[in-house]
């Protein structure tokens, strides 16, 4: 085992000196990025609209380019998906992930060239890999196998030539062969559509295997470990997996999930890292155990951009690049990549928590907050918020909803609060009241809303039913892969279907 850790450690040394590059020089790694990015695309119709020939520093670029958005981007991407080439990017787009990014209905199809999969997806799997070997050099994780947890829509043909899927059923299509060794399930196991098929066939597949690491989503990971100790009757994960040490995960906020990780495999030096992988690129990785924020990676054909969260409601929003970025300020990221996403909007915010390297936290999503009485609630202060009654009453949350309960003739507002718990808290008035006045700590706008209840009352919190969320999901037609259930949201429209759900169950 020495001796294969020696070997990858020497072929990490390169990469490693790379980053380590970037991040001491963010700016100047962005700035050629950038520029890669508009000479590859200047013969692009794209680019000929809006004379990347003649582009010549970073203000023009922004000035020649409106701030992008799925909708204004979609006539192209149809273009693409019928067969059209040259639109957005200069090399062939046959591949289009498959993303809703909520609940909703809409699908989005996201191009993804070549080189997105091999200098963006592909070599941020390669770069985990690394970071983690360098944080732990007596791994042993290269002894056994990865346990990939994919989506759920598997490679449908648009025409003979372009495809769609899930991002992680197109990463699997396109592995180089070798790859296929050191990971389970098959691909073919791993490309199924039908979750709960999927499900059985991953158990049956995976658990004679001797698997050391995991990656996935915690929610849909969760899922799936419960249902291996439910077929097996083991007491824990690490009766059949005796040497796991690593979950990657990503998608959505460990944080709630935490604990229950913790119960199901409890194991002293099982190691988490983090990441930030869309459908859209590559984006960051926890390079530090003990930290729970991420590296942005700067090297990945990627240029980034920041705007304020108070300046997205205007017509022309300024956008910051990562020179101009200040700590613990909400931003919504603005990505060019190589696959011609051209200052597209993705719908995340983050908070930068250091610089020089630079490191982020997501903080929520655009469209994902509670703003109808200027409280500005994200989910940065609903997780830490949660964090803090769960650890004072002893519950742990499997799931949650919020939206805000509007002002009546003779009411006040509040927020109501949808919560289906993995572990009851002990008293339960405790754990409401704990909730408010921690939302309270983090955030000072809630905080003034809710002086001596002026505009807004205590929040309500409604016990969902078990697997309320998972069968909700399910009558959508949105279970595993990267399909989450909305946090927060301005309108009631999620929480009012979830609470007729409830009755009915």
């Amino acid at each position: 085992m020495q001796i294969i850790n020696s070997i990858v450690t020497w072929i990490n040394f390169k990469r490693i000196y790379q980053i380590d590059l970037f991040k001491k020089f963010p700016f100047d790694a962005q700035q050629e990025v950038l520029f890669k990015l508009i000479d590859q695309a200047k013969g692009t119709e794209f680019g000929k609209k809006h004379y990347f020939k003649s582009i010549r520093n970073i203000k023009e670029y922004q000035e020649r380019v409106p701030i992008q958005t799925y909708e204004t981007l979609k006539p192209y991407i149809d273009r693409l998906m019928h067969g059209e080439q040259n639109v957005l990017w200069p090399t062939d787009i046959k591949w289009f992930a498959k993303s809703s990014g909520t609940t909703s209905d809409k699908s989005k199809f996201i191009p993804v060239s070549s080189e997105s999969l091999e200098d963006c997806h592909f070599r941020g799997g390669k770069d985990v890999l690394a970071i983690y070997t360098l944080n732990y050099p007596e791994t042993e994780i290269f002894a056994g196998k990865g346990l990939t947890l994919g989506g759920s829509h598997q490679i449908n043909k648009i025409n003979n030539e372009s495809y769609y899927g899930d991002l992680s059923a197109i990463l699997i299509e396109n592995l180089p062969f070798w790859a296929h060794f050191i990971r389970t399930p098959s691909q073919e196991i791993a490309l199924m559509s039908e979750w709960e098929e999927k499900l059985s066939k991953i158990t049956e597949a995976t658990i004679k295997e001797n698997v050391t690491s995991i990656a996935g989503v915690p929610s849909w990971t969760l899922v799936l470990l419960k249902y291996i100790l439910q077929k097996t009757g083991a007491k824990d994960i690490l009766e059949i997996w005796p040497n796991l040490e690593l979950f990657t995960h990503g998608g959505v906020s460990f944080q709630p999930y935490r604990e229950q990780f913790k119960l199901l495999i409890p194991k002293e030096k099982m190691n988490y890292m983090e990441t930030y992988n869309a459908s859209e690129g590559f984006f960051a990785i926890q390079d530090y155990p003990t930290r729970d924020d991420m590296l942005l990676m700067l090297d990945y054909g990627i240029f980034f951009e920041f705007i304020p969260f108070e300046e997205l409601e205007k017509e022309n929003p300024k956008a910051y690049h990562i020179d101009e970025v200040e700590l613990n300020k909400n931003y919504a990221i603005v990505i060019s990549t190589n696959s011609g996403l051209w200052r597209y909007m993705i719908g995340d915010t983050v908070i930068f928590t250091s610089k020089y390297p630079h490191k982020i936290k997501i903080s929520g999503r655009t469209k994902h907050f509670i703003n109808v009485f200027g409280e500005e609630v994200i989910i940065d202060n609903a997780e830490n918020a949660l964090k803090i009654a769960c650890q004072k009453t002893g519950a742990l949350v499997k799931d949650y909803t919020a939206a805000p309960i509007f002002m009546g003739t003779e009411t006040k507002g509040a927020h109501q609060w949808l919560i289906e718990f993995e572990q009851e808290p002990k008293n339960f008035d405790e754990f409401v009241l704990l909730l408010d006045t921690s939302l309270q700590q983090v955030n000072s706008d809630y905080e003034a809303k809710r002086y001596k209840s002026i505009t807004l009352e205590q929040l309500k919190v409604v016990k969902a039913k078990p697997n309320l969320f998972y069968q909700w999901l399910k009558e959508k037609g949105k279970i595993g892969g990267q399909n989450k259930v909305p946090r927060l949201s301005n309108s009631r429209q999620y929480i009012d279907e979830l609470l007729e759900l409830n009755k009915k169950m």
